[in-house]
């Protein structure tokens, strides 16, 4: 939806063969997605394909929100964080608990599996916006820069709104409203902004402290040392990536 031209380092599939390829893709994806539940006991299938439901209409919830707020002129900090949650997050938290259900671990720890996914959903999001401004253009996967081109309200724009002067502010906003031809100078003048009202070190806070919290999460689980250091490692690397 976001018309993005790479996806990891790879053309995405509307830009290699056309839209509805893309969307024909997508909607066999989500039928194979669901045959996966077919060869689990009848309840447990019932669990998964009810958690599975849900989630999706979530992801299609909160790509709603991403998109109503790239012209909204007003988005609060918790708004942006309910979007990524649901456009992101509960992606990671429902593969989690999928994984408790499957392994029959009792309904408190896939709970707590769920809380761990989404917390670390909502770091890696941020993360990614992160990237998405500051990452490196050889290793990011995608066009960096290109939430700013789409006048996307992230956190690190929606942190810059508020830690800068009124002069930026109005730039900020300025830029994020109008057409500008120039997009690489629109990039590098954001970027700056972010940097300089302390935006970028704010969201890379945010992040640790998310990490923080799906790893304490972690702590609650009735499972072995081993397996919560499988599931720490796991965070971990997913939170140190650099695409």
């Amino acid at each position: 939806m976001d018309d993005a031209p790479l996806r990891r380092g790879r053309q995405t599939v509307h830009e290699k063969w056309d839209l509805n390829t893309g969307i024909l893709s997508g909607d066999a994806m989500l039928i194979m997605a669901y045959q996966l539940f077919e060869k689990y006991p009848p309840n447990m299938f019932q669990n998964l394909a009810v958690l599975f439901s849900k989630t999706a209409l979530e992801v299609c919830e909160g790509q709603q929100y991403d998109i109503d707020f790239e012209t909204r002129e007003e988005v609060s900090i918790s708004e942006y964080l309910k979007m990524i949650e649901y456009k992101t997050a509960v992606l990671v938290a429902a593969a989690m608990k999928m994984g408790a259900i499957i392994a029959g671990a009792s309904e408190d720890d896939q709970n707590q599996c769920y809380e761990f996914g989404k917390n670390l959903g909502i770091a890696f999001q941020l993360q990614d916006d992160y990237l998405d401004a500051f990452g490196n253009p050889e290793t990011f996967g995608k066009q960096v820069g290109g939430d700013i081109i789409e006048n996307k309200k992230t956190y690190l724009y929606l942190k810059a709104l508020e830690f800068s002067s009124e002069a930026d502010q109005q730039q900020l906003k300025h830029l994020f409203s109008s057409e500008n031809n120039d997009l690489e100078e629109k990039v590098e003048i954001v970027k700056q902004i972010f940097t300089t009202s302390g935006s970028a070190e704010a969201t890379k806070k945010a992040i640790t402290s998310y990490t923080k919290k799906a790893f304490e999460v972690l702590q609650t689980l009735t499972i072995t040392d081993k397996n919560k250091q499988i599931l720490q490692d796991f965070g971990t690397q997913l939170m140190t990536r650099n695409v």
